[in-house]
């Protein structure tokens, strides 16, 4: 037993090697292919009305291009008479980044209440002279790396990938989007307008983490909103701090019950066994399955893990289309013509059972009209992937997939 143990010790450091070595080697050459391609901005995409949903009041606008969002989420904090609850997991230190902190420490000094949450982890590149906001805004820095002990922690495995807005109980804006230059027009992604009673659950959502992560000299936010119960809109939020993952669950559910298609775009996409049986199980029984996924997102490493499994979704008729050219960072679904989400969980083990997240349901065929004509939009820059084609990949490819299998559960 003693021997086993040591090749099974000495396999284990020998597979860890391996892997990183190809992870280096992977990311090097895709460092090498951004330099070669520089910058770039422009792709299709299509202005759609705000939209009121047959039952109820709520109205949703969805938001494709990341240029028009901002603008209306600057006009909606210049608006404000109340509050402002905001929460992003990246804030960069640019110029749209500037003009948001501006814009709230501008309504901070008028009287309006200001709550912001940015995680630390994806910020640690930011300059540390932004971080330190102005005094007026309530600011919650969400688990920084502040030394080893915090690093130690298994509490910072949990991050907060939330990207919300909500303005005086009115107003909500939840997506994709993270804060910065660079997702104005460089990244296609997609985030959402709420207008109406459900708005109240996004300010509910926002206000259970504040008062559970808030740090010393952070005031408590009271909550007297009466919450909302239109079945038709539903704020789905995935806290581990609760242990509470509804996102995962809405999405096998959603899958199961396809009769039509299932159109999901992700800008990660490493299913795990029980959605990956969902979509392989749906496309058998003759749903039109299909996935649009970046052709080279900004992580080389989740791009491979999501590739090994394309030769099983292709073989059961999954159809996968790749973006091309700029970085897709959308999380949204539309099954059926009649059920959508959008929001900030991607398709893999974080964002289903690790970080903090937050997807609006809406079972509204307006709304999934306008999410499939999107979708459509989004694949004419987009190529399809045959399984002919997959099956022709150089055997180096098949054995790095293989060989990285393993570090799925850390995606």
């Amino acid at each position: 037993m003693s021997a086993l143990r040591r090749a099974g010790l000495r396999f284990f450091v020998a597979l860890t090697a391996v892997q990183a070595v190809i992870v280096g080697f992977l990311v090097a050459l895709d460092e090498l292919r951004k330099r070669r391609q520089g910058p770039r901005e422009g792709f299709p995409w299509e202005d759609q009305p705000e939209i009121e949903l047959e039952t109820g009041e709520d109205r949703i606008k969805i938001y494709p291009y990341g240029v028009r969002l901002y603008e209306d989420m600057l006009d909606a904090i210049e608006g404000a008479e109340r509050e402002i609850f905001i929460g992003t997991f990246i804030w960069k230190g640019d110029e749209i980044g500037r003009r948001f902190v501006d814009a709230l420490a501008r309504k901070a000094g008028e009287g309006v209440s200001v709550y912001a949450v940015f995680d630390g982890l994806a910020n640690v590149f930011v300059p540390p002279a932004f971080k330190r906001f102005p005094k007026e805004i309530h600011c919650l820095h969400f688990r920084p790396l502040s030394g080893p002990a915090s690093l130690l922690n298994p509490l910072n495995v949990f991050r907060f990938h939330r990207h919300v807005m909500s303005v005086d109980g009115r107003t909500a804006f939840l997506g994709g989007y993270n804060i910065g230059s660079l997702y104005a027009a460089g990244w296609r992604d997609t985030h959402v307008r709420v207008r109406g009673d459900a708005t109240r659950e996004v300010d509910n959502a926002f206000v259970d983490f504040w008062n559970a992560h808030r740090t010393d000299g952070l005031p408590e936010i009271g909550s007297t909103r009466e919450r909302d119960w239109n079945p038709a809109v539903r704020v789905r939020r995935n806290d581990p701090y609760m242990r509470i993952f509804p996102i995962r669950g809405m999405y096998l559910e959603a899958i199961d019950r396809a009769n039509s298609h299932v159109y999901l775009t992700h800008a990660y996409f490493v299913p795990d066994r029980a959605l990956k049986k969902g979509l392989i199980e749906a496309a058998r029984r003759g749903v039109d399955v299909q996935v649009l996924v970046p052709e080279h997102s900004n992580h080389v490493t989740a791009d491979w893990l999501a590739r090994r499994h394309f030769h099983d979704f292709l073989e059961a008729g999954v159809r996968i289309f790749r973006y091309k050219h700029i970085m897709i960072h959308s999380k949204t679904a539309t099954v059926d013509g009649l059920w959508s989400t959008i929001g900030s969980a991607n398709i893999d083990r974080y964002s289903m059972l690790g970080n903090y997240e937050l997807n609006v349901e809406v079972y509204s065929r307006r709304l999934a009209a306008q999410m499939e004509r999107m979708f459509e939009v989004d694949k004419t820059n987009a190529q399809e992937l045959t399984l002919t084609e997959w099956e022709r990949r150089p055997l180096p490819a098949k054995i790095a997939e293989r060989t990285l299998a393993n570090l799925s559960p850390l995606v």
